[in-house]
C-alpha cells in the first residue's frame, strides 16, 4: 500500500477514536466542552488527508485509486460528518450511558423519505467529490497519470445511480415494522 492508502486507513481509525473519545469525555467524564473539542477535531483529520494526497501528487506521483478514494473520503466526511457524529452520539448516549430515548427505527414512508434525503446527501457528496477528482485531473493534466481518478469517478457515478434505485424502491415497497414477539 502507498502512503495515501495508509493515510486513509489511519485517518478513518483516528476519526472513530476521536468520536469515541469525545463522547466518552462528554458523557462518562461529564466534560461537554472538552468532548466537543475532540468532536471538532474530525475536520482536521480531513485536512491532513487532503494535504498528504496533495503533496504526493504535487511531487509527480501518478494518481492511484487511493488518491481517488481520498477525495471520496473527504467529500463523504464533509457532507455526512455531522450526521455520523449525531448517529454515534444518539447510540452512545442510549446504549452506553443508558440515557435518552432509543434510536428511532424508521418504517414505511418515514423510512423512504429519510433514505431519499440520505440519497440527496450522497448526491451532494458525489458532486463535491467529483469536483475534487475533476480538479485533480485538470491540475495534473496528464491522462496517463489520472486514469485511476477517472475510473473511480465512473464507478461512483454507477453507485449513486444504484443508490437512487434503492431509495426509490422504498417508496414502492416500504419497510414494514417488525412484528413484536410476546414473551
Amino acid at each position: 500500500m502507498n502512503t495515501v492508502a495508509w493515510a486513509i486507513v489511519t485517518v478513518e481509525i483516528l476519526f472513530w477514536v476521536v468520536i469515541i473519545t469525545g463522547l466518552t469525555v462528554r458523557y462518562i467524564f461529564k466534560h461537554p466542552k472538552l468532548g466537543l473539542f475532540f468532536l471538532a477535531l474530525t475536520p482536521v483529520l480531513d485536512l491532513i488527508l487532503l494535504v498528504i494526497a496533495g503533496v504526493d501528487l504535487s511531487k509527480g506521483a501518478t494518481a492511484t485509486t487511493a488518491h481517488a478514494i481520498a477525495a471520496v473520503y473527504i467529500s463523504v466526511s464533509v457532507v455526512f460528518g455531522k450526521s455520523m457524529i449525531r448517529w454515534a452520539d444518539e447510540r452512545f448516549r442510549y446504549y452506553i450511558t443508558r440515557q435518552g430515548t432509543p434510536p428511532l427505527k424508521r418504517t414505511g414512508m418515514d423510512h423512504a423519505l429519510h433514505y431519499f434525503k440520505s440519497w440527496l446527501l450522497h448526491l451532494l457528496s458525489f458532486l463535491l467529490g467529483a469536483g475534487i477528482l475533476y480538479g485533480l485531473i485538470v491540475w495534473i493534466d496528464e491522462p496517463a497519470r489520472t486514469e485511476a481518478l477517472q475510473g473511480v469517478l465512473s464507478i461512483w457515478t454507477i453507485v449513486v445511480g444504484i443508490d437512487l434505485l434503492i431509495a426509490g424502491s422504498y417508496f414502492l415497497w416500504p419497510r414494514k415494522e417488525k412484528a413484536k414477539t410476546s414473551a
